[in-house]
């Protein structure tokens, strides 16, 4: 466009000259006739002419999709079990879009996975979760089962790895996919348990293993079936195989699913007490493995629990008050009290004090840790007493039996006779119940019970039949101990005075029988 205005513009200056000059415009046509002949459209035609002519864009021709076939597939089987890399490239090619069935490429262009068969699928999956473990490793000279991290350090600067390691990614990568998508417990399982033998490879992927890590930390939480305990198993060999930068990653998260799942209301039933009780013991297995790196975590959630209760604690107000007006006015209100005890007094806040019993006593050997096992006993204690009331006292016995598993693993004198004796003391225990018989409690399905239920002969039964084993078990430990007459003295009195205000009769035989035991 400019070009031709630049044109246009020469012509009329030419008009002009030769209106004003026609002498030497005379004199051009005589000697420069071409100049004179200058024409605009020659112009605008030649600059035209010099412009590359646009492209036209052409549609790519579709890629021809080419169903995968059984022939195919195990003719590639074949070859994977050859050690010929093609045949490996091409299964796994085949199990990556047998992970992503049916899913969209987002687009309008060709389906980006080929079609195949549900058998053909079944093969694949089968096939490449059953044997590429092998495969692979024999391929990279790994060794055959098993493995550590430094022998992984050492494989990734080899020639093999460099050449074919992608390809370990390539089927770790897609079976995350596969576990992380299909909603088949028994499917989740099963892959599971296949890629747990590849578990030390993912040494080498840090990114794919903090995935690994926090889909296998959801499956053991909220899988059903034998899906948690493959899972458990998985996290397990990752923090044998990988090391600290695993095992610290592992015993953060694993502790915090164990406490959602802990979340429950008054009661419990049987299964899900069972069910908490395995995970329980999954998170004391983990921490077990290193005790001195387990030490630092466990000191910080153990002071978690001692400052719920210290809040609890102080809601009370003053204990003791010169001024009694001041007293009055820091005294809480029932509510408030009843809300700081919730805290306590809550299935999450019991189960976490039995799981760290549980790894204090586990971790008893290892003088780096007994150290925690004084503060725990403290919050123990402290949680025992904290509402000394009847409808309390299944938490109570809770405490009493979780102090008797301390005393007996680290050999420590823990007084948990005035604990069993106060509750003796209670006029619940001692008078004639007047709410009937009531039904049956077990003491640790629920962590308290209805002020109806306490007057019942049931909650009776239970509570003193409780206090006889539990107080057996704290005097057996030292049964054969120098001070065992002296420490067994004030228990031997409570319980015969016991016994003469007793009125029932199967009470005082319990208590009988377990004096002449004593003495």
């Amino acid at each position: 466009g400019s070009s031709k205005k630049k044109a246009k513009q020469h012509v009329d200056q030419l008009k002009r000259l030769q209106e004003k000059d026609p002498e030497f415009f005379k004199y051009l046509e005589e000697c420069d006739k071409e100049l004179l002949e200058f024409n605009d459209d020659d112009i605008a035609d030649d600059q035209e002419s010099d412009e590359e002519p646009k492209s036209v864009p052409k549609e790519e021709p579709k890629e021809s999709v080419k169903p995968i076939t059984m022939e195919m597939v195990d003719s590639w089987c074949k070859g994977a079990e050859d050690g010929k890399i093609g045949s490996i490239r091409s299964i796994l090619q085949a199990f990556r879009r047998a992970c992503h069935y049916g899913e969209d490429s987002g687009d309008n262009s060709a389906p980006k996975f080929s079609v195949m068969s549900g058998s053909v699928l079944d093969k694949v999956m089968h096939y490449v979760l059953k044997n590429m473990d092998s495969i692979l490793r024999q391929l990279l000279g790994a060794p055959s089962s098993g493995g550590k991290k430094e022998k992984i350090s050492e494989l990734m600067m080899t020639n093999s790895w460099k050449r074919n390691g992608n390809l370990m990614r390539v089927y770790l990568v897609n079976a995350l996919h596969m576990i992380t998508e299909m909603t088949d417990d028994q499917m989740i399982a099963f892959t599971i348990l296949r890629v747990r033998a590849s578990a030390v490879f993912l040494a080498a992927f840090p990114s794919l293993l903090r995935k690994y890590v926090k889909t296998l930390l959801y499956t053991w939480a909220r899988g059903r079936g034998a899906m948690p305990f493959i899972s458990f198993l998985f996290l397990r060999d990752l923090c044998v195989q990988v090391g600290p930068d695993c095992l610290d990653t592992c015993l953060k998260g694993i502790y915090k699913a164990y406490l959602v799942n802990c979340k429950l209301s008054k009661s419990i039933s049987g299964s899900k007490l069972q069910h908490i009780q395995f995970l329980g013991n999954c998170v004391k297995e983990l921490y077990i493995l290193d005790p001195q790196s387990a030490y630092q975590h466990a000191f910080v959630f153990i002071r978690q629990l001692a400052v719920i209760l210290r809040g609890a604690l102080t809601e009370r107000g003053p204990k003791t008050s010169k001024d009694k007006k001041q007293k009055e006015r820091n005294k809480p209100t029932n509510k408030q009290l009843e809300k700081s005890y919730q805290k306590v007094y809550d299935w999450q806040f019991i189960f976490c004090l039995e799981l760290w019993t549980g790894v204090v006593c586990g971790c008893s050997s290892e003088e780096n840790f007994r150290p925690l096992a004084y503060p725990l006993t403290q919050i123990i204690h402290g949680v025992a007493c904290l509402v000394p009331s009847a409808r309390y006292f299944p938490v109570r016995i809770r405490c009493v039996k979780m102090l008797n598993c301390i005393a007996e693993a680290t050999g420590t004198f823990i007084p948990v006779s005035s604990l069993l004796l106060d509750m003796l003391e209670m006029k619940e225990l001692r008078g004639r119940p007047d709410g009937g018989v009531g039904k049956a409690v077990n003491m640790f399905n629920v962590k308290q019970v209805d002020k109806k239920m306490v007057k019942t002969r049931a909650f009776q039964e239970a509570c003193i039949y409780s206090v006889v084993d539990e107080l057996a078990k704290h005097l057996a430990q030292w049964s054969y101990s120098v001070a065992f007459i002296e420490m067994s003295f004030l228990p031997l009195v409570q319980l015969r005075n016991f016994c003469k205000t007793i009125k029932a009769d199967r009470f005082r035989k319990e208590m009988k029988d377990l004096i002449h035991q004593v003495c």
